[in-house]
């Protein structure tokens, strides 16, 4: 009934509220952080944050694939495991784990339509109890880094009819009034602004007020009014990637659009870049 074009990326909570207790699924909350996993998540779900699980330990820059590995080998995930995320309120950080683990390869992978915010809506379980876990031997596949863009490739993007670089922030970050959100520090030398070119889609639009996505009809046509279609290649960005990685679920799973990347970089990296352009 909602038209995408890969329903399977999605689960409902009904879904997922039948099968709490199969072995076969491992559920991950996903978050900026553990503290509201700390404070509760849903029965038997372990805690992913992107500071410490989606980053690597020294370098500024996605995990590699012993990082991957590890993470999903401590989280008890094999390769026949299904994989369910979900966030906070906004479920931001579930959708980047779903795009980071897409690149590593797993192929048993859904995000929890409406995430948290629509499960405690429903006054379905939730749980101090971290669960007990056995862990695996993960072997992860070479990234596929089709889905990530880096800034050099931003940079070749502006001005390129056959790109387009979509910006999922607020009105006031896309005018450079405001500064990433305070749970990022602000660089030395950071400006405020917008990429040229780019088209301004609030990552917000992309939803209904229960948190799940619009139907595929209404996502189609948010996008191709902005200029984002199908022959085109389609880059987001936001500050760390914790609300882009909307845009590249949107375009690439519910829509199937071909040609579709994350700049997983965004603002942080580029608001501080020497030499690039930035528009107001």
């Amino acid at each position: 009934m909602t038209g995408y074009a890969h329903p399977d990326a999605l689960v409902e909570t009904e879904w997922l509220a039948e099968r709490l207790d199969d072995p076969a699924i491992r559920i991950v909350e996903a978050n900026f952080d553990l503290g509201s996993y700390a404070e509760d998540h849903l029965p038997g779900a372990v805690g992913w944050s992107w500071k410490d699980d989606f980053q690597h330990p020294l370098r500024n820059d996605l995990p590699d694939r012993a990082g991957i590995e590890e993470l999903l080998g401590r989280s008890g995930i094999g390769h026949d495991t299904t994989v369910v995320l979900y966030g906070g309120q906004n479920n931001w950080y579930a959708g980047f784990g779903y795009w980071l683990l897409s690149i590593y390869g797993h192929q048993r992978l859904h995000l929890l339509n409406g995430g948290r915010k629509k499960w405690t809506a429903e006054g379905r379980p939730l749980t101090t109890a971290v669960p007990s876990v056995t862990p695996t031997r993960y072997r992860a596949a070479e990234p596929d880094w089709r889905y990530r863009a880096t800034r050099d490739d931003v940079l070749d993007s502006i001005g390129n009819p056959g790109r387009v670089l979509v910006d999922v922030r607020s009105r006031e970050e896309w005018e450079g009034k405001l500064m990433p959100p305070w749970t990022v520090p602000n660089a030395e030398g950071q400006r405020g602004g917008r990429i040229p070119g780019a088209v301004h889609i609030p990552w917000e639009l992309q939803l209904r007020a229960d948190g799940t996505f619009k139907s595929a009809e209404d996502l189609r046509a948010l996008y191709e009014v902005q200029g984002v279609t199908p022959d085109k290649e389609a880059i987001g960005y936001c500050v760390i990637g914790g609300r882009s990685n909307f845009a590249w679920f949107v375009l690439s799973r519910l829509l199937g659009y071909p040609k579709v990347r994350l700049y997983d970089g965004s603002w942080l990296e580029w608001g501080t870049l020497r030499g690039v352009p930035i528009e107001r």
